[in-house]
């Protein structure tokens, strides 16, 4: 909710306002305040106004032209609502802007609310707790901004994820937007967009709850026509409905459940974004849905075909385990090679014969947005299995898929992305078959020679690591 407003107030739209013990530059400094401050202004001398802030609980004298008188009638409105409009896309500026938003609230009687001063106060707010999570060049600004906005009943959640802090709007008033009979389609798609953030979902949330949660966000999303919004909206819109559908079908398979009608909706609604509409700040949302519809991609793939003399069996192991067996077929029996059990997702359809029967290789996701390449092959003579992981680092988001193999050179052919620190990155890789030691790399696949001789067809048709 917003804090009600009352008597003689004026709002601070300057940063590191100082608050003095007397009305000149040379006084002693009792507090500093930041932009979107209230104060109660109690007198005036000369280019000084002597005020009260009862954030800070401290009286004194400021100089005039840092703050802003506001009135509260309905008469006042109309101005108020002008500023508002004016800072909701101003980056820097959203403590200020919620300010004036409170203001106009306090102002505008009832019968005449809107959507808009609910839906502008909570994506601003939403911006804040980004800067405040690093995502700009003012974090410590951000900081003292979140302290300002408090007052205004704007409230936030924070917890780790991948080593750093994660700041999120709680989106109280995303959901008043909602409950706006008279919300247009872009302010009800921009309020779904942000109740439904992957990067704001607690990540010691449990099983259960998450998909709860999932089905929640899903609702969300199918509730938006996307036929009458902007073109940057329908495509952050298809991308989110994406990410939460690649989630969902992990979770199927986790329960044995088939994810396939899921991860199939999930690709189509990956295909229907329009990345260039998406911008240079939104795009990570796009990227962000690359990687967690690539990571079940083999949900709705097509199963490769097997050829002998590997085969490959998964059987039940533990509580909530798959083991995998490989053996080698021979006339009237089978050897067994290898045995490993894992607590992933086994996507057997992705199982893969190479170099005739040198080796297999195998996608496990042991994360809802991590895939892994599992490689069976053989070194002096014994059957071993080596995992390859999308990235050195924690598992955040990722995949890693097998490309293809160049007979000649024994190379493995191989295309990782990975989301690291916040930041994406695509690389495409050679590989020696026999150490797994890195040949070449390159962010491009056209850029390394094997890769224009003996990349597997299926991969180039399916892959969407070429977006």
């Amino acid at each position: 909710m917003i804090l009600a407003f009352a008597a003689t107030l004026a709002i601070v739209v300057r940063d590191h306002t100082p608050i003095r013990a007397a009305p000149n530059s040379s006084a002693a400094e009792l507090t500093a305040l930041s932009q979107g401050d209230v104060l109660e202004i109690r007198g005036e001398r000369a280019e000084y106004l002597k005020v009260y802030n009862y954030r800070r609980e401290r009286g004194g004298y400021l100089r005039a032209d840092m703050v802003r008188p506001v009135g509260f009638n309905e008469a006042d409105a109309p101005q108020l609502l002008a500023v508002l409009r004016f800072l909701r896309e101003t980056p820097g500026s959203e403590a200020l802007g919620i300010s004036y938003g409170a203001a106009y609230l306090k102002a505008i009687p009832t019968r005449t609310l809107t959507a808009e001063p609910f839906d502008a106060i909570a994506r601003m707010a939403e911006r804040l707790a980004d800067a405040a999570s690093g995502n700009g060049s003012r974090p410590a600004e951000a900081a003292a901004h979140l302290e300002v906005v408090q007052q205004f009943g704007i409230h936030m959640r924070s917890f780790e994820r991948g080593g750093r802090m994660q700041v999120c709007y709680d989106g109280e008033l995303f959901r008043r937007v909602l409950a706006q009979a008279g919300a247009s389609s872009e302010e009800r798609a921009h309020a779904v967009l942000g109740l439904t953030r992957p990067d704001c979902i607690d990540p010691e949330l449990g099983p259960v709850l998450r998909a709860t949660l999932d089905g929640e966000r899903r609702e969300l999303l199918d509730e938006i026509d996307a036929r009458d919004l902007s073109a940057i909206t329908k495509s952050r819109l298809h991308a989110r409905r994406a990410g939460v559908l690649a989630s969902i079908a992990y979770e199927q398979a986790r329960r044995g459940d088939s994810p396939r009608v899921a991860a199939e909706r999930a690709h189509a609604e990956l295909l229907a974004v329009n990345a260039n509409d998406l911008g240079e700040d939104r795009r990570v949302e796009y990227e962000d849905a690359v990687l967690r519809v690539s990571a079940v991609r083999w949900a709705f793939g097509a199963p490769v075909p097997r050829t002998e003399p590997l085969l490959l069996s998964a059987a039940p192991g533990d509580p909530g385990q798959t083991c995998l067996e490989l053996s080698e077929a021979h006339p009237g029996r089978t050897v067994a090679l290898a045995r490993r059990c894992t607590y992933g997702i086994v996507w057997m359809a992705s199982a893969q014969t190479i170099l005739k029967g040198a080796a297999l290789v195998l996608a496990v996701q042991p994360l809802e947005s991590w895939r892994e390449l599992w490689l069976f092959h053989a070194k002096a003579g014994v059957w071993t299995i080596d995992v390859l992981s999308p990235g050195a680092d924690n598992p955040e988001e990722g995949y890693v898929e097998f490309a293809g193999f160049a007979p000649a050179s024994r190379r493995l052919l191989i295309a990782r992305e990975v989301k690291e620190r916040g930041r994406f990155r695509r690389r495409f890789e050679e590989l020696k078959l026999d150490d797994l030691a890195l040949v070449r790399q390159a962010s491009s696949p056209e850029l390394l020679h094997d890769f224009g001789s003996w990349q597997d067809p299926a991969w180039r048709r399916d892959t969407l690591a070429l977006h």
